[in-house]
């Protein structure tokens, strides 16, 4: 029989790519999405989509109550830095409060696995070196404490009731199904890649670059990009492992590229100039953030498959081109 799942937010960017793994493998998939921030079209046939929110708990039961799940994967949440602290309260309330919902109806009918979407926000501002899972939590925004809270929430779930969870935290989730199935497409677009992108389309006048003065290299920002398809593989990888109890896991390819990294990436890729100009650092920006994922490498075998930056560009570049109003049309 085959395995049975439930994703929260699987209309989403990364919620979407995990589906189509899943499918790919064979597994029956039910996505409940309130399609505020995802897309009814990036839900590829075979998975059955559920429109609905997580604050909505006759919704949930429902769902929830046509059991049995092998696991719940949890993408559902705002995830934008700045909004969270302009208003830091719809954060906790639609971020936590619904966390804690989910969490609650998972543990009262019967789920045992269950996977999070969490963050590294989690850490906040480090000073040096890769973010492995040694590096205090100290959030540095709403949004980061409201993906700690579910966590925290999460580890009481463990010790009074026994759910099994994996926390997976990842910064910037990069590129697009190599399949061409799946791709990026917010409302507004903030991530770093499709901007560039849509630079060089000519879908923007020009791209900002905020501040060319920090202690790196070229002077711009580094960070790093994990290819969405590997980010999708990782998750799976971090359910198989929770047979053997709850785990927490950085993901990260280990080794970041600079604001001009990206631009010159895509110039590349894509033959085609990038105008940008040089803003203002945007307040708290820190100059370096990568992620180490040697723990989730020695315990499950997870290795990124994109680790060259044209090749995690490529994918972006090819289903921007062919969908130029996104999942509209």
């Amino acid at each position: 029989m085959a395995q049975r799942f439930l994703v929260t937010g699987g209309a989403g960017f990364v919620g979407s790519h995990l589906v189509a793994a899943l499918l790919d493998r064979g597994a029956e998939c039910v996505v409940l999405d309130s399609l505020v921030l995802g897309h009814r079209a990036a839900v590829l046939p075979g998975a059955r989509l559920i429109e609905g929110d997580l604050s909505d708990a006759a919704v949930l039961d429902a769902v929830l109550a046509d059991g049995p799940w092998d696991g719940v994967f949890h993408f559902a949440a705002r995830s934008l830095v700045g909004e969270s602290m302009r208003d830091p309260m719809r954060y906790f309330i639609e971020n936590a409060g619904n966390g804690a919902r989910l969490i609650d109806a998972c543990i009262r009918h019967g789920v045992q696995r269950f996977v999070l979407s969490s963050t590294a926000a989690l850490f906040g501002r480090p000073a040096d070196g890769p973010l492995d899972e040694s590096t205090p939590v100290e959030p540095a925004s709403a949004y980061g404490e409201s993906k700690w809270m579910i966590e925290r929430m999460l580890a009481w779930a463990g010790q009074v009731h026994g759910l099994r969870s994996a926390c997976l935290r990842y910064f910037n989730a990069a590129g697009a199904d190599p399949a061409g199935r799946l791709g990026e497409d917010h409302r507004p677009e903030t991530h770093l890649i499709p901007l560039v992108i849509d630079a060089a389309l000519g879908r923007r006048d020009t791209l900002d670059v905020f501040g060319n003065d920090f202690d790196t290299p070229d002077g711009t920002c580094i960070r790093d990009y994990v290819h969405v398809a590997d980010l999708a593989e990782a998750h799976l990888r971090a359910l198989a492992r929770l047979d053997q109890g709850s785990v927490s896991y950085n993901l990260g390819t280990g080794h970041g590229h600079s604001v001009m990294e990206v631009i010159r990436a895509v110039e590349r890729v894509g033959g085609r100039p990038v105008p940008f100009r040089v803003v203002g650092r945007r307040a708290g920006d820190p100059p370096v953030l990568v992620a180490s994922s040697a723990r989730i490498a020695t315990e499950t075998g997870w290795q990124p498959r994109f680790t060259k930056l044209d090749d995690i560009v490529a994918t972006a570049l090819r289903w921007r081109e062919l969908h130029p109003n996104g999942y509209a049309g």
